[in-house]
Order: C-alpha cells, then structure tokens, then sequence
C-alpha cells in the first residue's frame, strides 16, 4: 500500500477520501433506507472516517494559519505576538500527539468499550490492596479519559480487592486498555508487616474489548455450567448484596466469569455472557497469534500471562514497562491514573513491531 507520510505515515489519506466519497454517495441514493441496518452501518463506517481524517485538517490548517502570522510577525517586527504563538504552537504539538497516538488504535476492535478484569496474585492482604490499587489507578485514568465506569463485578478481601471487573465505556477504550493486560509486580514496605521488610506483590490485569451483536462468537450450550450464588463481599457502595450473583464456567478454554451488579439473575447472566464472549473472542485470536508466530519460527518477548510492569515504592522510586522499557520516577503520580505514556509508548512499540519499523 502506498501510504501518505503527511500524517506520519500512519494511514492512507487518499483512501479514506474516496471511501468517505463513495460513502456520501451511498447514503444520498433514494433506496438508503430501505435496508435500515445497512444504512445505519454505513452512517457509523462514514461518522468514523470523518472524525479519523477532520482532526488533522483542521490541524493543518491551524499551522498554516500560525506560518502566515509568524511571517507577518517578522515583517512588521511585531514582538508582541510571539508569547501567542508559542501557546499556540504548543496546543497544536499537543493535538497532535493525541492524535497520532489515536491513528495507533487501527485494529477492528480498537474503538470498543472494555472489560477490564484485575485479580489479586498469591500473598493474601498484601496482594489484596496491590489489587484495589490498580483499581483506583485504573478508575483514575478512566474518569480523566472522560469515560464511564460501571463495576460489574466485585470480590472484597480484608484488606482490598481479591478480584474485580469493570466496564469502561467510551470509544477507544479498548484500545488504550488492550496493552495493560499482564501481571503488574508492586515492591515496596508493607504497611501490613510490623516488622516493616520489603515485599513483593502480583496482580494480573486483563482487558477484552465489549462486543457488538453482529460479532459472532460460538458458545454451545453443553460448554458451559452456569452457577447462581449469592454476592459476597464487605459490603460497599459497588455491588447489591443479592443472591442473583451468575458464574459462568466455559470447560474447553478454563474460562470463569461472573457478575452481580444487577438484582436481577437474568440480566447479571446477560452482562456474563458478554463478558464470556469477549474473553473468548481475545483467547482465540491470541491462539490464531500464537499459531502463526510458531510457524513463522519466531520468539516474542510478550505472551499472554508475562509480567508487563513493576512498581517499586522501595528502596527507589520507579515504575518500568519491561517490554518498551519506558519508565518513570514519579510513582504517585502513575497511582493517580497518570499512565498515558505508558499506553502511548506500548502502542508506538506494537505498531512498529507490526510494520517492521527499525
């Protein structure tokens, strides 16, 4: 394909131009509407285009804008315009990180809503309150991108959260959350030990895109066992404390999901079954990855299961991504949801990695 550079070489604008053309065509033509469904389609395939290729129009116009009153600047030596210039400058190098990073997300399921799982590792209250704080980092982070929360899900613990599962919702959350799936290893003194010794906590966090109808995922009936029981926990403002909590266990895969949100049984096995079918969904396209990357002889540093990332609190401060070894000092800050350039370094390295970039 021959790709356009102008936008970083990220995506062909020249495609999305005539498919957005023939697109517009479609939906002017008198029978559009007969086929409702289709016609919807088509509008959200279009909605999508525009708002992938307007962004960075209106970027470079916004440039071009900013070149003519920097030459006017020079010519007339107006020195009082220069401090406007660098915000401006500044706003657009801006927009333009969020949307290069935007154009990263390219995969069919980048822009779905997500499910984000995270479980405790083995350490009892230690590993308990790791967990409930990558729940407050991840809802932290969540509640900055703008998107909404809800906790479908909730196994407390003293002293935290053994599992949780959440559903955050808003375009593209997926996408950013798709890299956070791992094990994320915490070191520091715990609050917990009298004796004050450092230790080491795991937790493994895994993200699965919210699936549309029309994705087909086969889940046959005699596959699974469904078990009602009655939500557990320490109380808390999440979860309804009713005996309609459903587990679903799905025998070929191990898979268990399970949600009590919901008083009603029926729907908490709906919201179950979504959730079983995008786990399903992530662990057969990450066979089909492993099949291929096996026949093509080659090793990954990144498999499913592998730990992504460590926290250290003590002796030093310090949280390192070891797939991209991209790292920072500032803890606190990364605890309070500050984690974007995490997401956007993991991104910048699977997009490369994808297109053989040296």
């Amino acid at each position: 394909m021959n790709r356009s550079t102008r936008h970083g070489g990220i995506f062909d604008t020249e495609k999305i131009r005539f498919e957005i053309q023939d697109l517009e065509m479609e939906s002017s033509h008198p029978d559009f509407w007969k086929d409702r469904e289709k016609a919807e389609q088509t509008l959200t395939r279009l909605k999508r285009l525009k708002q992938k290729i307007e962004p960075w129009e209106k970027l470079l116009a916004s440039m071009e804008e900013l070149k003519e009153l920097c030459e006017i600047a020079k010519a007339e030596k107006e020195t009082s315009l220069e401090e406007d210039i660098r915000k401006a400058l500044q706003e657009n190098r801006k927009e333009y990180e969020r949307l290069r990073t935007l154009e990263l997300l390219s995969d069919e399921l980048d822009i779905a809503s997500s499910f984000l799982t995270i479980h405790s590792g083995a350490g009892g209250t230690e590993a308990c309150d790791w967990a409930n704080m990558l729940l407050r980092m991840y809802t932290r982070w969540a509640e900055r991108k703008g998107y909404k929360i809800e906790m479908l899900d909730l196994l407390e613990s003293e002293g935290g959260v053994k599992s949780v599962t959440l559903q955050v919702v808003g375009e593209y959350a997926y996408g950013y959350l798709k890299g956070e799936t791992g094990i994320h290893r915490l070191v520091r003194i715990s609050p917990f030990d009298a004796n004050a010794r450092r230790h080491t906590s795991f937790a493994s966090v895994y993200a699965s895109p919210v699936l549309e109808d029309e994705i087909e995922v086969e889940i046959r009936p005699e596959d699974i066992r469904v078990d009602t029981y009655r939500a557990s926990g320490a109380g808390g403002q999440y979860v309804n404390k009713t005996d309609s909590a459903v587990r679903i266990t799905h025998f070929p895969t191990g898979i268990v999901v399970q949600c009590q949100n919901e008083r009603s049984q029926l729907k908490n096995r709906a919201t179950a079954m979504k959730i079983l079918k995008s786990r399903l969904y992530e662990y057969y396209k990450a066979e089909k990855e492993k099949e291929r990357a096996e026949k093509a002889m080659e090793k990954k540093d990144i498999s499913w299961g592998n730990q992504i990332r460590s926290y250290v609190f003590h002796p030093y401060t310090l949280v390192k991504d070891h797939r991209t070894k991209y790292e920072v000092s500032n803890v606190q800050a990364v605890m309070d949801g500050d984690i974007d350039d995490f997401i956007e370094a993991y991104l910048h390295s699977a997009w490369k990695e994808a297109n053989k970039v040296t």
